[in-house]
């Protein structure tokens, strides 16, 4: 992302918290917010990313947590409000995903799904909420996926974990509404991540993009994989002033791959 034009002052009110922020889409939010003058609690569960990240863009802070640890969670919140202000944003983007077809899934691949995938996003917006209620503001978005809508052969565990995290946050927007907080969800299709890359079998995106038939899985219609850039503008948008009125929402941001079914 180059900047939306939407400045600093107009897209965010306090600190944005990014979970997920190491790598691909949470680091693209994330560094998209810092680009727009936005003071950022980079978290994620492995050092590394988050501290190149907090050295490579001003404003950005690195914290190290697992989105799985209520407590940790509930601790890093406190620290961030306490070094950076307020949180005006959360954006829920830790993820895992462990393919398989589902008679030979195991328990542990099961559990570690939906602990990072949905408990994660329990954990941190239910931290966050607890904070913007009493100010009577702010915003929370969830990036889920496309699978939380349509199914996937091998993909059972990672798809139910985000239809889960979907609905808890069109549920939670329905609770917070009253505040003026809203709570929306992002769902990407295929996008170049190092998550989307280890599912091929070379550096060509040409399969993902054409479909497969045999597997009911559609192309995508418009020619192209999505960016981690493309998916953060839609983040900053549903989190400016720009979508004031916008909650409970599900926006689809993979070059029509689901046919929006």
């Amino acid at each position: 992302m180059t900047g939306s034009g939407l400045g600093s002052a107009a897209l965010v009110t306090g600190a944005a918290l990014v979970t997920g922020a190491g790598q691909g889409i949470g680091r693209s939010v994330a560094g998209a917010l810092a680009a727009e003058g936005v003071r950022v609690a980079a978290v994620d569960r492995v050092a590394g990313g988050v501290r190149r990240l907090a050295a490579e863009h001003d404003g950005v802070v690195a914290y190290v947590a697992d989105v799985t640890s209520a407590d940790r969670m509930e601790a890093v919140v406190a620290e961030a409000e306490a070094e950076l202000g307020a949180i005006g944003l959360l954006a829920n983007v830790a993820g895992v995903l462990r393919t398989g077809d589902v008679a030979g899934y195991r328990d542990d691949d099961w559990a570690e799904t939906f602990a990072v995938n949905t408990t994660g996003v329990f954990h941190a917006s239910r931290a966050v909420a607890r904070r913007m209620i009493p100010r009577r503001h702010g915003v929370i978005v969830t990036v889920s996926s496309n699978a939380a809508g349509v199914p996937r052969a091998g993909m059972a565990a990672y798809a139910a974990s985000k239809a889960a995290a979907t609905l808890f946050t069109k549920c939670l927007g329905l609770e917070l509404a009253p505040y003026g907080i809203r709570c929306n969800v992002v769902a990407p299709g295929s996008t170049d991540t190092p998550m989307q890359r280890a599912l091929w079998t070379g550096d060509d995106p040409g399969p993902v993009i054409a479909g497969d038939p045999a597997a009911f899985r559609t192309g995508i219609p418009l020619g192209r994989i999505a960016s981690p850039e493309d998916v953060a503008d839609a983040v900053l948008f549903l989190a400016s002033p720009r979508a004031r009125h916008i909650t409970m929402h599900d926006l689809y941001v993979d070059g029509g791959a689901t046919l929006r079914a």
